[in-house]
């Protein structure tokens, strides 16, 4: 089965699930599988310089394509945590990873109750499977997704639109069919992927899905949030006072999306 097929199949499958209510098939689909402990290593499958230097020791067997054992044992620590800890998850790549990580914007997380499950170098795919897991099983009570930058740079196959939004859908639907309210974020400005050059200029494909994410949002009665705006260099760059290569936020990026991050998840919670 090529990438693609499987990409579809994947978010047809949940989305039908969660559209009839069955919950059980979305857990189906994200639950973990067992597998033979592995050696800690570093997540460094994608050459993203944030992620590189915020290596994360991690339990990835061959075999998990998603990374299901990246969060494992910290999710058996957030599920004990009192809901007031666990309000928030935040899913996505390392856009998220590196936002609640040492020398970026920690700080931001732990006292507002905000979770961190970015993993570097995801698609929406991956984020797809373990989304049980890694939001649904902490129970909270919104959460944000950053998410379709990997999929742009064709981090898992050739990129595909309708694959990209049909998982994002899949997502927010398990969100919805389990009472947890969704915030979308817009891809964030690049003139290029550092580590997939040959992609070329992506902007165009961030533009028609940040478009779609806005639309998406609005007719799902969901959050959507805009970092576009703050972030973008006015030739549709990121600030390079922001940036540490053009795709992924300094300590400086993240304290600026941050005020627009909160704005979102509160009115959220209070909708």
């Amino acid at each position: 089965m090529t990438d693609l097929k499987r990409r579809g199949l994947l978010a047809g499958l949940v989305t039908g699930g969660a559209a009839i209510g069955s919950t059980a098939m979305a857990q189906s689909i994200a639950t973990p599988q067992t597998h033979t402990p592995q050696p800690p290593v570093t997540d460094l499958t994608v050459a993203e310089p944030a992620r590189a230097r915020v290596p994360v020791a991690v339990c990835k067997p061959a075999t998990d394509w998603p990374n299901l054992g990246r969060y494992r044992a910290a999710n058996l620590v957030s599920s004990a945590l009192p809901a007031s800890q666990r309000r928030v998850v935040f899913m996505g790549d390392s856009l998220t990873d590196n936002w609640a990580a040492l020398g970026y914007q920690p700080e931001f997380f732990l006292p507002n109750g905000f979770v961190g499950r970015g993993i570097g170098g995801q698609t929406t795919a991956q984020m797809l499977v373990r989304f049980w897991p890694d939001v649904v099983a902490l129970k909270p009570k919104v959460v944000h997704i950053l998410a379709g930058t990997n999929d742009i740079a064709e981090n898992d196959g050739l990129y595909d639109p309708a694959a990209t939004t049909g998982n994002i859908s899949a997502m927010c639907s398990i969100a919805k069919a389990n009472n947890i309210k969704v915030v979308l974020a817009s891809v964030l400005p690049a003139l290029e992927f550092p580590w997939r050059k040959g992609v070329g200029n992506p902007t165009d494909k961030i533009l028609k899905l940040n478009s779609w994410l806005r639309d998406y949002a609005a007719s799902q009665r969901a959050g959507y949030v805009d970092y576009w705006p703050v972030l973008n260099n006015g030739q549709n760059g990121f600030k390079s006072e922001l940036a540490l290569d053009g795709v992924h936020p300094n300590r400086a990026g993240y304290l600026t999306m941050a005020p627009l991050a909160l704005a979102a998840i509160n009115k959220a919670l209070k909708a």
